[in-house]
């Protein structure tokens, strides 16, 4: 059905301008109910849609600053593959405070959330040791010898407790004020060791050497699965040493 959906939420919703940075969505500014929101299109499904508007209201109501989606007029939280929700101020990290700011964060993130169901058709890094699939991910289009690669790094995280990841927490996702830290564009957050949110700029997130290496390379080969066979795949898989 397209933008047309945005009636939805009733007669004064209006479309402003397009944001940079969506790949997998069409993400616009949106002025509803006489504020200021950010409207996106995209083809997830009704489960993966409610599992991710489910979460950012949970997040919500436990503190942390994240896009709260906007009911339809019906009460929905998405309707037709659009998705309203607020929007949020703040511009990127760029000192090594920041970064460690961000890494408290995201540890809270990961404390709100063990035991969180998996979203809808996703995978776990540690679930590739065994699965060839899921989502954007297709092990079997990848090279053997890079596949083996790849399961030995995500082998280093068997046995940890799992939560909810952000899955690209990189400074366009970021938004920092003097007060807080905000976490936007959840496109691929789920279920996973939270060891692959945790590699930083200035290792903010305060790793010793063991877990910064465990992290990065089990960091590297989910970006080079998740995005193959792209430029920036090929470089992250390049960084995942052999076995």
């Amino acid at each position: 059905m397209g933008w047309e959906a945005l009636e939805q939420w009733g007669d004064d919703v209006v479309r402003i301008e397009p944001l940079a940075g969506g790949v997998a969505n069409d993400v616009w500014t949106v002025r509803v109910n006489g504020h200021l929101a950010v409207g996106r299109l995209g083809v997830r499904s009704d489960a993966d849609l409610a599992w991710e508007t489910e979460l950012l209201k949970r997040l919500d109501r436990e503190g942390l600053t994240v896009p709260v989606p906007i009911p339809t007029m019906a009460g929905r939280l998405f309707a037709d593959g659009v998705v309203l929700m607020t929007y949020v101020e703040g511009g990127p990290p760029e000192t090594e405070s920041d970064w460690r700011r961000v890494a408290d964060t995201l540890r809270q993130l990961h404390r709100l959330t063990p035991g969180w169901p998996q979203r809808p058709g996703w995978r776990s890094s540690t679930d590739l040791l065994h699965t060839e699939t899921g989502t954007k991910i297709d092990l079997g289009a990848m090279p053997p010898e890079g596949v083996a690669r790849c399961r030995a790094a995500w082998a280093r995280l068997s046995g940890r407790q799992t939560c909810v990841v952000h899955g690209d927490p990189n400074p366009r996702n970021i938004r920092i004020t003097r007060d807080r830290v905000a976490l936007i564009d959840w496109d691929e957050a789920h279920v996973d060791v939270p060891d692959l949110d945790l590699v930083m700029p200035h290792n903010a997130a305060g790793l010793d050497d063991e877990a910064h290496d465990i992290a990065a390379q089990a960091w590297a080969a989910w970006e080079a699965a998740v995005c193959w066979d792209d430029e920036h795949a090929v470089k992250r898989l390049a960084e995942v040493r052999a076995v």
